[in-house]
């Protein structure tokens, strides 16, 4: 389509003499329709009896569907000044009110020959290490999304994640050199008057507020996310390196006061196309802080850490794309007592888990394509990890310190999807 419609694109948000002023500026509408029939299940907490259910679930789900606009002004001299502003799209159901305007990447900013900076909402450089290894033909989206494990993708930054979206960032992008770049970014997580203060935590022992932008507590405790990348994509080799830090982001509520957490997250990935098949290599450690048992406000906080190794492999087929995945969270290990958890993460024996997937994706043309798939996540006894994009909820009661508790969840799913790109 044509993607100039500064005139009609501006003046529909922004009054009438700015929109006459930005008639210089080169503005594009874009979106992503992307929605799938699902087949899911999983086991339930048991009943009284200890009985668990596994009921299967038919389900139609919007997947990162998006609507946005963004633009570039001439600056002069080779500077330019860029926007965007997307929001969710809730395909599926209509829009829900956390689909609402610039609910997703939002900014405004400077670029040149020296690069790129850019203040708002926006995913963190971590997360730009996904496409290497993730599922690119699906758009690392839907329950296929590679990051059920890595990353702990399905948290929010409040809760532990280093797969979110984050507020109150701002980032520098540097130019490419012979194939190099690298990113960094700082999330400050203050209040910014409304901020996203979600209320107390449903675990009494972690009252954290401030989800994916901060709060005024936040703020007063100088909580702050700061994430480094390096990336490496000439020829058949891509490559990348990243690391993320979060600074009293999560506090834990002990025996005269609170404990501040800072954890952090280290991902290697790197893949190489041979052209009939390009296979993929990950490697993750997470760290996080924890307090040891009868905590009080004197005590050293410990290490609740993980390993996660993954092999993948894309391979084109007719006019479409095979993809294969094999991801392996280790146990829960570190310094921390038995039973600690963060998210789906859980010291102690019998905390592994395992994701599979195996999904084609077909082009119908150079913007629509179709899609099916199949997952499954083979959580041991003890370990409680679920969907990313989609969850679905399953029973994660059971830890090391809860031998007769039967077993976790195994959530997997069928998926049968289309994406539309405008």
């Amino acid at each position: 389509m044509n993607k100039k419609l500064v005139a009609v694109a501006v003046a529909g948000v922004l009054a009438a003499p700015l929109a006459a002023q930005a008639q210089t500026a080169n503005v594009t509408l874009y979106g992503r329709l992307n929605i799938d029939y699902e087949l899911v299940n999983g086991k339930q907490a048991p009943d009284a009896a200890g009985n668990q259910s596994n009921p299967s679930v038919s389900r139609l789900s919007s997947n990162s569907s998006r609507l946005g606009v963004r633009g570039t002004e001439s600056l002069g001299g080779g500077l330019n000044a860029i926007f965007q502003i997307e929001s969710n799209v809730s395909g599926d159901t209509g829009n829900s009110s956390t689909s609402g305007l610039a609910s997703r990447e939002t900014f405004v900013g400077l670029q040149g020959a020296w690069g790129t900076f850019k203040m708002g909402k926006f995913l963190m450089p971590y997360d730009d290490l996904h496409p290497i290894f993730g599922n690119v033909p699906t758009y690392t989206t839907s329950i296929l999304s590679t990051a059920d494990l890595w990353s702990q993708g399905t948290l929010s930054k409040f809760a532990g994640g280093f797969d979110a979206r984050l507020g109150n960032s701002l980032r520098y992008d540097s130019p490419v050199w012979s194939g190099f770049n690298f990113s960094s970014q700082v999330s400050l997580r203050d209040s910014s008057g409304f901020a996203d203060n979600v209320g107390p935590s449903a675990n009494p022992a972690n009252p954290i507020l401030g989800g994916d932008n901060g709060d005024h507590a936040s703020e007063v405790r100088h909580a702050y996310v700061f994430g480094i990348a390096g990336y490496y994509n000439n020829g058949p080799i891509q490559a990348g390196l990243g690391y993320e830090r979060n600074v009293k982001v999560r506090n834990y509520s002990v025996i005269g006061g609170t404990l501040n957490a800072n954890d952090w997250a280290l991902t290697a990935t790197a893949a190489y196309n041979f052209g009939v098949v390009r296979p993929a290599i990950v490697y993750e450690r997470l760290n996080y802080e924890v307090p040891p048992l009868l905590a009080t406000t004197g005590s050293n906080m410990q290490n609740l850490t993980r390993n996660l190794w993954g092999v993948t492999a894309t391979a084109p087929v007719g006019p479409g794309a095979v993809y294969f995945a094999w991801i392996l969270a280790r146990d829960g290990a570190g310094s921390a007592p038995d039973g600690s958890r963060v998210g789906g993460l859980t010291k102690g024996e019998n905390t592994q888990s395992t994701q599979w997937e195996l999904s084609y994706t077909y082009p119908l043309s150079k913007r629509t394509q179709v899609y099916a798939g199949y997952v499954k996540l083979q959580n041991q006894q003890n370990a409680a990890y679920t969907f990313n994009i989609n969850a679905y909820t399953i029973n994660t009661t059971c830890t090391v310190s809860q031998p007769t508790c039967g077993s976790n969840g195994k959530p997997q799913g069928l998926v049968l999807g289309m994406i539309h790109l405008f």
